[in-house]
């Protein structure tokens, strides 16, 4: 690990000014990315902003129709919410299988979405349910806050603040996990919000995406036998060790069908 500065601001004021001041400091949460990187010499800041001290930045609650989850909600707490488990019953489950128990009481949602790994969870739940990531700056809609493996239209400085989730007629998802690290191999999140269905597949390519086929069949007819029939192109998926392109490209539609399975 090699030597940096350590900063706690007590406002996101604060903690942007530092990091808009340095474009070599970096924002950390629960440090399940960011510290096994600074453990491993990949990565040098020159700073460390820690923002667990940031109130601003936490709780979740319901307003009208949307759920509102502060950035620094741990996986946990999304899981065992009571808002959460009444408003977007998918979303509580979801966070209830991500990593381990030790992973689950330090990841926050907003590092996770900050990330955007391709093998993480929640940003198919950001895309299928059409939310809102809101920063100190602006309001991006998912379809354009993710932009390819481990990029996001967060700039230079900017602090997502919170996700704001509509709450969906239905929603599902399934993911097929790798035994070892627990990450995605394919994923799929499902979510009918206004009458409009939205597909997000997570784990299977360089990065989240929408399977808009799948989205024109579930609106046409809501069951899994009209995803069965959608065959995903292994074009562009991922391919390694642990599974071919093809392998996943199959993975994507059983775990479509479960995910329409688990929303009813």
């Amino acid at each position: 690990m090699y030597d940096f500065e350590y900063h706690k601001p007590g406002s996101i004021a604060d903690a942007v000014k530092i990091l808009s001041a340095d474009p070599d400091a970096r924002p950390i949460s629960g440090g399940q990315t960011l510290l096994p990187a600074l453990k491993h010499r990949l990565n040098k800041p020159t700073s460390v902003v820690d923002l667990s001290g940031i109130a601003e930045l936490k709780g979740i609650r319901k307003e009208g129709n949307k759920l509102i989850i502060g950035a620094l909600a741990k996986h946990h707490e999304v899981a065992e919410s009571d808002v959460v488990k009444g408003a977007i019953p998918a979303l509580a489950m979801m966070a209830g299988t991500i990593g381990d128990t030790q992973v689950r009481n330090r990841g926050t949602i907003g590092g996770s979405v900050s990330n955007n790994d391709p093998a993480a969870d929640y940003p198919s739940a950001v895309m299928a349910l059409d939310a809102t990531v809101v920063t100190d700056k602006r309001r991006i809609a998912a379809d354009d806050f993710f932009q390819g493996m481990f990029t996001t239209a967060l700039e230079p400085g900017e602090l997502l603040v919170a996700i704001e989730f509509p709450i969906p007629e239905k929603a599902g998802y399934a993911k097929m996990r790798n035994p070892a690290s627990r990450y995605v191999m394919a994923g799929a999140f499902i979510a009918k919000t206004g009458g409009k269905v939205r597909v997000a597949i997570n784990g299977a390519g360089p990065g989240v995406f929408r399977q808009t086929e799948m989205e024109t069949a579930l609106a046409a007819n809501w069951s899994a036998d009209a995803v069965a029939g959608v065959k995903q192109s292994a074009e562009d998926l991922n391919s390694d060790i642990h599974g071919s392109a093809e392998y996943r490209a199959h993975l994507v539609t059983v775990m479509a069908k479960r995910a329409i399975a688990a929303a009813g």
